[in-house]
Formats: structure tokens, sequence, C-alpha cells
């Protein structure tokens, strides 16, 4: 149907601006926003957290200026489309995945863009069925769960497996579909996996593909950021090591990170915690007074005990050859 112009009239001799008056408008304090919402705490106590990961954190801030932003033109009544929030992170075990996607989840509730900012990790057990009608309310049931917040998958790439033609994954991604666009506005999808294995996905997936906004990607800590992420998890826990207990588990981790299933900080963690027991069973073997200092601090004994030094492999307490993690 064709839509006729009105009726011309004097007044419509002048030429219309398209341009919106910005000469009468009110100013809007960036500031104010940021303190109601708080949150720049979040994001410092993301660099607290989190050792290196530069470009991680980079992209995240621009996530936090853009949603700022966005709620200060709707302040000023100026149109404002949602931005799509989906994002995909790729890289190795314990770099972080999980610690940012949970401080993005607290971002974005605190600007207003989700009403509820929290997380539920999955994985595909969590969403795949057994039989058939099992996934589709299995994976909407998920969904339901996560709305208001953020649904972090890991390990992505298992949702669907090509090579069987009678998995159940391809109806998770078909649900995820709908609700990645139809929904938006209520909810974002963090896929993560390891980088090679999610480019594949992609590539065989490129409906989810167009639907991810961001990419981020989490590379393998270097030696002095894992020493760093060290003296983080000592400090948190009240634990010290001596010098040479540093020059101890500087050697452990040199050695440890050309093993198999070496996991970041996951690892570090790991290492301390058993490092810790040795320490225990050091200190009760000993006797006596103990001063504060000798129940603080880890000797390089405690860490030169372990396998990776004694027999050459990997801890026993580490985690046994299966699916990778990934947060």
């Amino acid at each position: 149907m064709t839509t006729l112009p009105p009726p011309h009239t004097e007044k419509q001799n002048e030429v219309v601006n398209a341009t919106p008056d910005t000469s009468q408008e009110d100013n809007v304090d960036v500031s104010s926003v940021l303190e109601e919402s708080q949150v720049l705490d979040v994001l410092q106590k993301l660099d607290e957290e989190l050792v290196g990961l530069t470009a991680v954190k980079t992209r995240i801030r621009e996530i936090a200026s853009l949603l700022v932003v966005d709620r200060l033109r709707r302040s000023l009544a100026l149109t404002t489309r949602p931005p799509s929030l989906h994002m995909s992170f790729t890289g190795p075990p314990g770099t972080g995945k999980t610690t940012v996607a949970m401080r993005m989840a607290t971002i974005l509730h605190r600007l207003g863009y989700v009403r509820r900012g929290h997380l539920v990790a999955v994985t595909r057990d969590d969403l795949v069925g057994q039989y058939i009608g099992h996934t589709a309310p299995k994976t909407k049931e998920i969904l339901k769960r996560a709305m208001g917040g953020v649904l972090f998958i890991d390990e992505a790439y298992y949702l669907y497996r090509q090579e069987n033609e009678r998995d159940y994954g391809q109806e998770v991604i078909e649900v995820l579909l709908q609700v990645m666009e139809n929904q938006r506005e209520d909810i974002v999808v963090i896929l993560a996996g390891y980088k090679d294995r999610m480019n594949t996905f992609f590539q065989s997936n490129p409906g989810v593909s167009s639907r991810i906004a961001h990419h981020l990607d989490f590379p393998d800590y270097t030696i002095d950021e894992l020493l760093a992420i060290a003296q983080i998890m000592l400090a948190e826990q009240m634990y010290q090591f001596s010098p040479e207990a540093w020059e101890a588990f500087e050697a452990y981790l040199n050695r440890r990170m050309q093993m198999p299933r070496f996991s970041n900080g996951r690892s570090v963690r790991n290492a301390i915690d058993r490092a810790r027991l040795r320490q225990a069973n050091r200190l009760i073997a000993k006797g006596g007074k103990l001063s504060k200092a000798d129940l603080m601090t880890i000797e390089a004994e405690d860490i030169l005990a372990s396998r990776v030094f004694t027999e050459g492999v990997p801890e026993n307490e580490e985690k046994p050859p299966g699916p990778e993690e990934t947060s």
C-alpha cells in the first residue's frame, strides 16, 4: 500500500533536518552510572584474580564501556539496540575462562543487560538426552535455569558428533540457535573449549558461528605468570615459600609444563595443595613446638619430593586422562 504525503503547507517550505538537535540536550554523568553499578569494582577484582590475559581483560572492559554508553543513551531517549553478547572462550585448561564468565555475568547484571546475573555451567551430558524425545526438554530446562544470566557450555564441540548419525546433539544446537537469536536480551551464551576444536565446530555449524559476537582467546601462561599465580594462591591461604622453595617450585613448573595434562593455573593450585600435605607431614614428624613461621612456610623439600622430580612423571593426584577441562 502506498502512503501519500500530507497536504503541503507554508511551514513545510523549510527543509526538514533529519539530524537530532543536540543544542539543548541535557548532559549525562558517566561517573554516576559507574558508581551506581560498581562495575569498576568488578573489573578491578578481575585484574586481581587473574594474572596476565591482557587482551581478554581489554575486551571485557570494552564490552562494559559499551553497556555503560548504551545506558546513558537510554537516559536521553536515544535509540539503543541491545548488542549481541554471545561469546566464544578458547584456550587450554586452567587459564581462567570460568572466572571471566562469572565476572561477565556480574557486569551484565549490574549494567542492566540481564535480570539475575548468575552463571549456569554445563557440558554435553547436561544437555543431550539418551533417547529420542529426551534432548529438547533437557536442553530447554537448562536454558530456563540460565535465563536472566549466562549459560557457559564447556567443551562445546562435543555437542554434536558428526560421525554419529544417531547423535542427538544436533537437537541441542537447534534449540540454542533459536534462543540465542530470539532471547538474546535475556541470556548470554558462552561456548568454551580448545581453540582448534572450536574452530572446527564453528566451521561445521555456521549458524552458531554467526551468532557469536565476541571471540576471546586465553593463551597458556608463561613461567613468570605461573609463579605470580602461585604467589597469589599462597597469600590467600596465608602460606609462603622459602627462597629455596621458590627455586624448587620454578624447577617443578619447568618440568611439569612439558608433561601430559598440564593445566596452567589449576596445576599450580594442585601442586601447592600437595606441597601443603608434605609440609604438614614433615611438621608432625618433627614434633615439639612450632612457630607461626613454621606453620606458614613451605620448604624446598616439600616440593622436591614430588614425583615430577623423583620419577619424572606427573603427580598421581593429577586428573587422569579424559575429556579435558577448559575453565
